[in-house]
């Protein structure tokens, strides 16, 4: 056997070569680790356009149709009889074509169900086919109104029901913070919600029909004449004509009276002188 030497002598670089050796390791660990990341870069990549991708398809939206107010109202509820009203005056069709054929902005206050409930029995049934289309076309505005433009709106507002201006359709609006109140002359609402509202449509719920004062007002009542003097009924009249006829024919009757009385007793003297005479005459 032989003996187990007493040191180990490692062989070690020379000390000018020992930054050499050291420059060469620390490439090596760096090949190694960018071997590994290009190990793990295809699956990284794939990543990436796996979450990309999802997150693209659940923020795009999907395609919306053409505006159907119809749609709209029967989407929120509640507003069945309006929509029946829309349909039955064809307004929902001009409506629907206006929002899809022009730029033009519409604004529209929908009664609830409740509201037309608490009408008075006949409400609608007393007014005619015109005058009905002339309801639903008060609570359309030509113009889009957001909830903070009818701050700055000027009273009162036009309608699709004619002219304001003249008195006829007048529709006011009076806010308070956040809340907008829209008066007519014969009802006063305010706007309870917003049930639509983009850049060319806003539908606002209000709990009352607008009712015009054209169609449901008060005319105004005139000045109260003069009262004319209170006549006595026709009874009276005539008995209180009576006793002037009466007085006159009094007179004329004691007149007549007296006058046939002086005539007896003229003629009664006269027969008495005669007797007289006659008797002293034997």
């Amino acid at each position: 056997m032989h003996p187990l030497p007493n040191k180990i002598h490692i062989n070690t670089p020379h000390p000018l070569l020992l930054p050499l050796v050291t420059k060469n390791l620390t490439l090596n660990n760096s090949l190694i680790a960018m071997a590994k990341l290009l190990h793990f870069l295809p699956l990284l990549f794939l990543t990436v356009i796996f979450h990309t991708s999802h997150a693209q398809t659940a923020v795009a939206p999907t395609p919306s149709g053409p505006t159907n107010i119809t749609k709209v109202l029967e989407k929120a509820g509640q507003f069945t009889t309006f929509i029946k009203l829309l349909k039955a005056t064809q307004t929902a069709d001009r409506i629907n074509s206006q929002l899809n054929n022009s730029n033009q902005g519409l604004t529209i206050f929908a009664p609830t169900d409740n509201a037309f409930s608490s009408l008075k029995a006949g409400t609608l049934n007393s007014i005619n086919t015109q005058d009905q289309l002339q309801l639903v076309q008060f609570h359309i505005l030509p113009n889009l109104y957001t909830m903070s433009q009818f701050q700055t709106a000027s009273n009162p507002l036009h309608t699709q029901a004619g002219n304001s201006d003249d008195g006829e359709y007048p529709l006011n609006v009076t806010t308070s913070g956040n809340q907008v109140n829209v008066t007519t002359g014969v009802v006063d609402t305010p706007v309870s919600n917003t049930i639509y509202s983009d850049n060319q449509l806003a539908v606002y719920q209000v709990d009352k029909v607008l009712l015009p004062m054209a169609l449901f007002g008060q005319p105004p009542t005139a000045a109260p004449a003069e009262a004319p003097a209170p006549t006595k009924p026709e009874k009276n009249v005539r008995s209180a004509d009576s006793p002037t006829g009466s007085s006159d024919a009094s007179v004329d009757a004691s007149s007549a009276v007296g006058l046939n009385s002086q005539k007896a007793k003229g003629v009664t003297f006269v027969v008495v002188a005669v007797v007289a005479g006659v008797i002293s005459c034997l």
